[in-house]
C-alpha cells in the first residue's frame, strides 16, 4: 500500500540501521516526543536494535497520560450529574481518577458516551436540548482545531447546552522544561509529526538554537523513526543543532494555517499542570473570554477540585524520561492494563502500556534469570 508499505520495508530499515551504526562514534541520548512513536520503537524493538548507538528516552507526548488527575476528577464529577451527558474519546474512559474512572461512572448509570469527534458531541447537544452535553477536550495541538471548531460552531448556532472541559497542552513549553531541568540528559528530539502537521515547526527553531539540540520532525512508521534517528545522529556527530523535517509527506514549515488561525481565535495560552510533571508556564490552552459561556469548568463550578497523585505511581518520572517503565516497582505487579495506577498504563500511546503489551523486556529478563539459575 502506497505511503505505508514502503515505510515498513525491512531492506530499507536494515540500510538505515547500518547507516546509524556506521555514523555514531558514541552513544547518544535522544527523546521521541510522541507516544505513537514510542509504541513503534518498542513494538519493533528499535531501542534494542540500536542500544549501542542511541538511548531512546520516552517523552511526555501522550495526551491522555499528561492530563492531570484533578481534570480527571472534574470529568468524573460532571459525568456523575444526572443532567449531564458526558462525551469523550474512548481512551479516556479507563484513565484512573482519585476514586474511580469514567467507565465506572457509566456502570453506575452515568450518561457517559464515546464519540469520534467533538462535532458529534455538539450534534448530541442539539438533539437533546433538555440535557447538558459536555465534551472532554483533551490533547495536544493535533486535536485542538476540531475542538475549537466545535466551540465556534456552538456559538454560531446558539447551542447553550453544549460545553467543553478543556485540558489541552502544547508541546514546545514541555520541551523547554525538559531541556532546562538540571538533570536533563536529552541531546536531541524526534518531534511529533502529527502535532507539526497542524503547527509546522517554526516554534521549534528557537528551542534548537537556544539549547543547541537537533530537532527532527518525524513520522510514526519504522522507517520514519529510523530515518529520524539517522538525521539526528548525523547532526550530533557534526556538531549541528537544526530543525529538520523527515515527515515531508505530511508536514510543512508553516503547518496548516487555517487550523492554526481557528485555534488562536478560540483559545489562548495559559499555565497548565501536567500529570506527574507539575505546572509548566504557558503550556496549556483555555477558552478566550468571548467563548467562556461554553467552558464546562466555569459553567458547573468544578474549578475548585484539587487532588494528590498516588505515591506508588511513578508515571511522572516515566513522562520526564527519568525512568523506564519496567524500572517502576509497581510495573506489571500493582499496575497492569486491567488495574492501572496511572494513565501511561491505560493509553494506547502510553509508554508503560507499550512495555507491558509487547513484553520484550519481560522476555529478556526471564531469559537472563533462566540462564543464571
Amino acid at each position: 500500500m502506497r505511503y505505508l508499505s514502503e515505510y515498513r520495508d525491512p531492506a530499507v530499515a536494515r540500510g538505515l540501521v547500518a547507516t546509524i551504526q556506521k555514523t555514531a562514534t558514541r552513544r547518544w541520548v535522544m527523546m521521541e516526543v510522541c507516544g505513537g512513536q514510542t509504541h513503534t520503537i518498542v513494538k519493533q524493538g528499535l531501542n534494542e536494535l540500536l542500544a549501542d548507538q542511541v538511548e531512546m528516552i520516552h517523552g511526555p507526548g501522550c495526551p491522555v497520560c499528561v492530563t492531570p488527575l484533578e481534570q480527571i476528577d472534574k470529568a468524573l464529577a460532571l459525568a456523575a450529574r444526572p443532567d449531564v451527558i458526558f462525551t469523550s474519546f474512548g481512551d479516556m474512559l479507563r484513565v484512573p481518577g482519585s476514586d474511580c474512572d469514567l467507565q465506572a461512572i457509566r456502570a453506575r448509570g452515568g450518561q457517559v458516551k464515546i464519540v469520534y469527534s467533538p462535532l458529534d458531541a455538539l450534534q448530541l447537544a442539539r438533539a437533546n436540548p433538555d440535557k447538558e452535553v459536555v465534551f472532554f477536550a483533551v490533547g495536544f495541538e493535533t486535536t485542538a482545531p476540531a475542538n475549537a471548531m466545535a466551540v465556534h460552531r456552538a456559538r454560531e448556532l446558539g447551542v447553550p447546552n453544549f460545553s467543553v472541559l478543556v485540558s489541552h497542552v502544547t508541546v514546545p513549553p514541555a520541551m523547554r522544561a525538559i531541556l532546562a531541568a538540571p538533570d536533563n540528559r536529552v541531546q536531541a528530539f524526534l518531534a511529533a509529526g502529527h502535532v507539526c502537521t497542524v503547527m509546522g515547526w517554526t516554534e521549534y527553531e528557537p528551542i534548537a538554537a537556544q539549547y543547541r539540540v537537533p530537532i527532527i520532525v518525524t513520522g510514526f512508521e519504522p522507517v520514519d523513526i529510523l530515518e529520524g534517528i539517522s538525521l539526528a545522529v548525523k547532526q550530533l556527530e557534526e556538531g549541528r543543532h537544526e530543525v529538520e523535517n523527515q515527515y515531508v509527506r505530511a508536514v510543512t514549515r508553516q503547518g496548516t494555517v487555517p487550523a492554526r488561525s481557528l485555534v488562536e481565535q478560540v483559545f489562548r495560552l495559559a499555565d497548565r499542570k501536567w500529570r506527574g510533571i507539575g505546572e509548566i508556564p504557558m503550556s496549556g490552552l483555555v477558552l478566550r473570554d468571548e467563548y467562556m459561556a461554553w467552558d464546562a469548568e466555569t459553567k458547573f463550578g468544578v474549578g475548585g477540585i484539587h487532588t494528590e497523585e498516588s505515591s506508588e505511581c511513578r508515571a511522572g518520572d516515566v513522562l520526564r524520561g527519568q525512568l523506564k517503565p519496567h524500572q517502576c516497582p509497581a510495573f506489571g505487579k500493582a499496575c497492569t492494563p486491567e488495574h492501572p495506577l496511572g494513565a501511561p498504563m491505560v493509553s494506547s500511546e502510553g509508554a508503560c502500556a507499550a512495555y507491558y503489551n509487547y513484553g520484550r523486556l519481560r522476555e529478556t529478563e526471564a531469559a537472563a534469570t533462566s540462564a543464571s539459575s
